[in-house]
């Protein structure tokens, strides 16, 4: 799944310019004579520059709606996971979302060039994107994304303007770090050593040569988002949300026990997801950095067809066997301590949020819907013996 999740991609990244951050011979926390290499610090500057510029063009080159400032209108209807905040973040005014729609152009596509205008101007581009992730992080449940881009843009701050953050006792965290910085300018002989310089400067000609092709896909009028170049993926390109869905979708998985699926008296009842919109009652989670992998994915799953997704019939042959590990994912199983379906179909709707204040939500409801018609047909374990088979699946059996 590398290539829908690009906050993975990031995390690799991450830690390999982690890696070179600290000397490889010392176990100290704050190494006195040996500062980080500002080939590392500018690495991580490079990092977060295109991942938000990688962002804009993205958004700029993709749906329309971004340059016509309306994908606001439906973003936070239509994120992944929404949580409470969008709710009602979703229903503000018009020239509100508007002024964000600009907001994010300014942060994504004209920041990012503060990194190279001087020290001042490059700790006002780490405040600010770090405001950004914030603001990110509180109206949506976009995993550990936001959170993980907050640490490159850490690099933009040096030692003087992160002081205030330390003891100021004698002999403290605060005065070891004053030591470090008069070591690094006045101790030469480890900073200098050859090893390290070799190490330092390969680092950077490897950086530089992977953001070849990073760089001619940024500047590209077909530039992809979340992918890589490279193998062991540790410099990529990136981007978020390069298009807007309009309308929110959801596949409802429901379980029966009647004999034949089709009878018109048969009861289907729904399971429901940890996260992701099921119960109309039940309020958007709020789970950001935690993740629901399998959530995520059925946002995936619902704008698109079940033979694009064949992982989703896999899922629904482990709720025919009642296999434990899956039922975990779940928040709750109809059939918990009774006999298990003996067919389970997806049912497709649209969601819409309830309006705050109006009947619905009056009645508890967080969200309205409305068939659109099945999603897939409803299946059995017997049924689907020749479709595991095909695939080399090992067929579940039932607990």
């Amino acid at each position: 799944m590398w290539g829908r999740s690009g906050w993975e991609s990031q995390l690799l990244e991450t830690g390999f310019l982690g890696i070179f951050l600290c000397p490889l011979w010392t176990l100290s926390p704050l190494p006195k004579s040996t500062p980080p290499s500002r080939i590392v610090i500018w690495a991580y500057r490079w990092l977060i520059f295109r991942i938000m510029l990688g962002a804009g063009l993205i958004k700029i080159r993709g749906d329309r709606c971004w340059r016509d400032l309306t994908c606001m209108n439906y973003h936070y209807e239509t994120q992944p996971v929404p949580n409470p905040i969008a709710y009602y973040m979703h229903r503000s005014p018009v020239w509100f979302h508007q002024f964000e729609m600009l907001f994010n152009h300014f942060i994504e596509l004209v920041v990012p060039f503060l990194l190279f205008l001087g020290r001042r101007m490059c700790i006002v581009h780490g405040v600010l994107q770090i405001l950004f992730q914030v603001l990110l992080i509180i109206s949506g449940n976009l995993s550990f994304l936001n959170w993980l881009t907050i640490v490159p843009s850490i690099a933009c701050f040096d030692d003087a303007s992160l002081a205030f953050l330390f003891s100021s006792k004698k002999g403290g965290t605060k005065d070891q770090v004053q030591e470090m910085q008069a070591a690094g300018k006045t101790s030469t002989l480890q900073y200098s050593s050859y090893i390290r310089k070799v190490v330092n400067i390969s680092f950077g000609l490897l950086i530089t040569f992977l953001s070849i092709p990073v760089v001619v896909n940024l500047l590209s009028s077909q530039q992809v988002m979340n992918t890589s170049f490279n193998p062991l993926r540790i410099v990529n390109t990136y981007g978020a949300f390069g298009s807007i869905t309009k309308e929110r979708t959801e596949v409802i998985i429901q379980g029966t026990s009647s004999v034949d699926p089709n009878d018109p008296a048969a009861v289907w009842e729904e399971y429901e997801f940890k996260c992701k919109p099921g119960d109309l009652r039940r309020r958007p989670c709020l789970i950001s950095p935690y993740h629901y992998r399998l959530d995520w994915l059925m946002w995936f799953a619902a704008f698109q067809t079940y033979e694009q997704n064949e992982w989703i019939i896999h899922l629904a042959g482990k709720l025919l066997a009642s296999d434990k590990e899956v039922l975990s994912l779940m928040a709750s199983n109809p059939f918990e301590g009774k006999t298990p379906p003996r067919w389970v179909r997806g049912e497709h709707f649209r969601y819409k949020f309830s309006r705050p204040g109006g009947n619905h939500a009056k009645d508890g409801k967080w969200w309205i819907r409305k068939s659109i018609g099945p999603y897939f047909p409803p299946v059995n374990l017997k049924g689907l013996k020749k479709f595991y088979k095909a695939r080399n699946w090992p067929l579940p059996t039932q607990n």
